[in-house]
């Protein structure tokens, strides 16, 4: 749960309330939904939530609730952390790339929660994360990140482009630096992992933007960028922290973009 005002930025709480509900304390309910991507050998996660080494003390002001993990997620899908070849981390942000690493099991150290994952962000957000400015900086915790690095299975992209057959990494600034927005060909269709380029459907609209944000104005740069695309080429967009919609498509209105229909990501795509 995060604060309504963090999550919607500039935009009145009369407004945002009528499409996110929130609690007595302003607090909103969010998900953190990952991806599976499964092609022939290749198992792909994109993200992993906020992961299990935190102390209580910490996690309490985030009000973690449900009963999903990533281990049983995984498993219903027929799946162990072992059999995930390729790690897709958006950002480093805690609630993306926490469950990247373990504890060992005497708590002495850590170890990669994806032991046969090659793990892919990039160079951009790397830098960004482990030299962070002081407005993010809680964001970004060490023992999230350089345990990948210190495992050598750290792969670092500069350039938007195929880096996996069938899902091209494309970069966004504004939230954070260098955030990897995945999409993946699928059957002719495009599906989009949105990350915090969009992390809801109720951020549609252009000026509707997360106080997270670092550079907003560069946000509106590439939601208008991102837009374009996705509606010429009727891209299917999957929201990692709605947690009433899995995806949703857009087209434009004499309001601008909004909308155009909203629900699980199998209402889209035959999964």
């Amino acid at each position: 749960m995060l604060d309504g005002g963090a999550m919607f930025g500039v935009v009145p709480k009369t407004l945002w309330q009528k499409v996110y509900p929130c609690d007595e304390n302003n607090l909103c309910n969010w998900a953190m939904r990952c991806l599976l991507v499964v092609d022939g050998d290749r198992r792909i996660l994109i993200d992993n939530g906020i992961g299990n080494k935190q102390e209580e003390k910490w996690l309490k002001h985030y009000h973690l609730n449900g009963d999903a993990t990533l281990e049983t997620s995984l498993a219903q899908a027929g799946y162990k952390p072992e059999d995930i070849t390729d790690m897709v981390i958006t950002h480093m942000h805690f609630d993306h790339c926490g469950g990247s690493v373990n504890w060992n099991s005497d708590k002495t150290g850590f170890e990669l929660a994806f032991p046969n994952a090659t793990y892919w962000t990039s160079k951009q957000q790397f830098d960004w994360a482990t030299n962070p400015n002081r407005r993010e900086e809680a964001s970004y915790l060490k023992e999230n990140i350089l345990p990948i690095k210190d495992s050598g299975k750290l792969q670092l992209i500069e350039e938007e482009g195929e880096y996996i057959p069938n899902i091209t990494f494309k970069l966004y600034n504004g939230h954070t630096e260098g955030q990897v927005i995945p999409a993946i060909n699928y059957n002719g269709k495009t599906v989009v992992f949105c990350a915090d380029l969009m992390p809801s459907a109720a951020h549609i609209p252009m000026p509707w933007i997360m106080a997270y944000d670092t550079r907003p104005l560069e946000t509106l740069k590439d939601k208008e960028r991102f837009y374009a695309e996705a509606i010429a080429h009727d891209y299917v967009l999957f929201l990692e922290h709605d947690l009433y919609n899995e995806a949703c498509v857009l087209h434009e209105t004499p309001k601008g973009v909004r909308v155009k229909a909203q629900g699980k990501l199998s209402d889209f795509i035959a999964v």
